[in-house]
């Protein structure tokens, strides 16, 4: 049994798809950006002339931020991230996204795989996620938990 959900107050997802669907005690989060519920973008602004100033550090914190919140709804929280994807659209951005990236994680947190991609559904975007938790509650037992008899 699986239940897909749309979290109400965050960007409603650009196609027809859930933000986060939870399966066999895994909480699948949908490719998430810095994008907020009205429509624009955290690390993304503009001057009077139209110079758009992009921030791949802002952008990235406002993406674990979001995946944080999406997480909550399926009653999970970033220390239950098991995995995670980044899409980076230039691997200039690197440097700063590795850096935000240490605020929340060291080198016990969630496996990671960072790509670069031609581009991400809005010109603004700098950087998107996808992720994958476990539900607290159904955590695997390790090995110092007793385990069921199997007769």
């Amino acid at each position: 049994m699986s239940e897909a959900v749309v979290v109400p107050g965050k960007a409603v997802p650009r196609g027809r798809f859930p933000h986060v669907k939870v399966a066999n005690g895994f909480v699948f989060v949908s490719g998430t950006s810095s994008r907020r519920a009205d429509g624009t973008f955290v690390g993304a602004s503009a001057d009077g002339f139209g110079t758009v100033d992009l921030d791949i550090r802002a952008q990235t914190r406002a993406v674990l931020q979001n995946l944080g919140e999406l997480l909550a709804a399926a009653g999970a929280s970033v220390a239950d991230l098991v995995s995670i994807t980044s899409y980076l659209v230039s691997m200039n951005d690197f440097g700063g996204y590795n850096e935000v990236w240490a605020e929340f994680f060291d080198e016990t947190g969630p496996t990671r795989t960072t790509v670069a991609v031609h581009q991400l559904p809005h010109p603004h975007l700098l950087i998107e996620m996808q992720a994958v938790a476990v539900l607290p509650a159904v955590a695997a037992p390790t090995a110092a938990q007793p385990q069921p008899d199997p007769h």
